[in-house]
Order: C-alpha cells, then structure tokens, then sequence
C-alpha cells in the first residue's frame, strides 16, 4: 500500500486550520494527502470546518449549522492566532483549488453527508476522496448510498476488529486509529500486521514528532496524520 503523509487540518502548526492557505502550504512542504472535516451551513453549503461552533478557531459562539455561508465568510480564522485574514473554505472550492489531491473527510453530521456526495459527484473526485468518520452510523449510510470512493472505519468498527479480529465482513479500507484505545496499545507490528492481513491500510494520528512517525513506518504504518507536516518531511522523503 502506498504510504501516505497526510496533513490533519493542513499544515495548522503554521497557518489557521481548515484553510486552503494552510492546505497549500502543506503541500508544498511534502504532505502526500490532505485530511479534513465538513460541516453543512443553514443555506446548504458544504464547509471546510472542524468544530460545531467558531468558539475556538474564530471567537464566534454561533453554530456552523445555523449560519449561511455568507455569514461564516464575515469569520476571521487567522485573528485568534495573531495571523492576517483567512476565511473559512467550502469543500468545492478545496477540490478545485487542489484538483490532483488526495483528502481524507470527516464527515461530522449526517446531515451534510448527502451534499458532500454530490460535490463529490460534481468534481467526479471518488477516486481522491476517501470518507472517514468516528461514526460508523454516518460511514453505513455513505456505503448504503453507494459511494464509489474509500472509506474509512468508525469506532464502533475499529473496536469490533479489535475485539473479534476474525468477524467479516470488515467494512471500509483504512483503520485510521490513535497510538492506544485506552489501555490497550495499537502501535504495534502485531496488530498493523492483522490488519493488513485483512487487506486494510492502518493509519495513526496525530503525530508531529519526526522519530516517533519514523517508528510508526518501520512498524509497518502505512500512513501518519500530522499537525506539522514541516517537521516530519524528512521522513516522507
């Protein structure tokens, strides 16, 4: 399986997250794939944003959901960070700005799950789309819905594998897995080797520490998410 870099949010340890500045940069520093999040606005819109409300990224207390666009657009992501403007993008203009990208999307509601298949659909970008969630509710419904791209493992799946490595069917292409599910740890060869066995990818977040990715590679990993693409491109390469 190819291994991947993938920048979690862009590069955020640099530029306000979510943004295509901070995808961009990303990139150009040797991420090999972009993972993000989408929200839905009021008016139907498919946003590049992470949390529900702009408390944290912007100092706005309103709910993503019950702004249009035009409103999260008056939203400064780079003003509680001491950087200049940037605004919040919409997944179409992502795919469009990034037309040879690989992203991996958590979708965050159900509710947005039928308008990010269709821009999907627009751009005709399944093939560079793989959908991730923690829910498996929302990853059932993008299956059952017919999605011709990959997608990911929720935590009700990674936990059954886990638990009942020889269940089948196992669903989705990537488990996509922190360094340990409580006490239990999951960097390990014995468990990226079980789950390759089954014909999966096993990729770990978050990760910004360039010996601890190095070791996650020689385990086996086929990928890592990371905060600071800049201080792990030396391992990429």
């Amino acid at each position: 399986m190819k291994r991947l870099l993938y920048a979690h949010r862009g590069a955020c340890a640099e530029l306000p997250e979510n943004t295509l500045e901070a995808f961009a940069l990303a990139l150009e520093l040797g991420a090999d794939a972009i993972e993000t999040d989408v929200h839905l606005t009021r008016d139907g819109h498919v946003v590049v944003f992470h949390d529900d409300t702009g408390t944290r990224v912007a100092a706005m207390s309103a709910r993503v959901r019950d702004c249009t666009l035009a409103e999260l657009r008056t939203w400064d992501l780079g003003k509680v960070r001491g950087l200049p403007v940037h605004h919040i993008p919409t997944f179409d203009e992502a795919l469009t700005r990034f037309p040879d990208t690989f992203f991996n999307v958590d979708a965050k509601v159900p509710a947005v799950i039928d308008p990010l298949l269709a821009v999907i659909e627009r751009h005709r970008a399944a093939h560079r789309v793989r959908l991730a969630s923690f829910s498996a509710r929302n990853l059932r419904k993008i299956r059952r819905l017919g999605y011709g791209g990959e997608t990911g493992l929720g935590d009700d799946e990674v936990v059954r594998f886990l638990v009942q490595p020889r269940a089948l069917p196992l669903p989705g292409d990537a488990l996509q897995i922190p360094l340990a599910f409580g006490p239990i740890r999951l960097d390990n060869r014995r468990t990226i080797d079980r789950v390759h066995a089954f014909g999966k990818r096993v990729d770990f977040w978050v990760i910004d520490d360039a010996t601890e990715a190095q070791r996650l590679f020689d385990l086996g990993a086929d990928g890592v998410m990371t905060n600071d693409p800049r201080a792990l491109r030396e391992v990429r390469r």
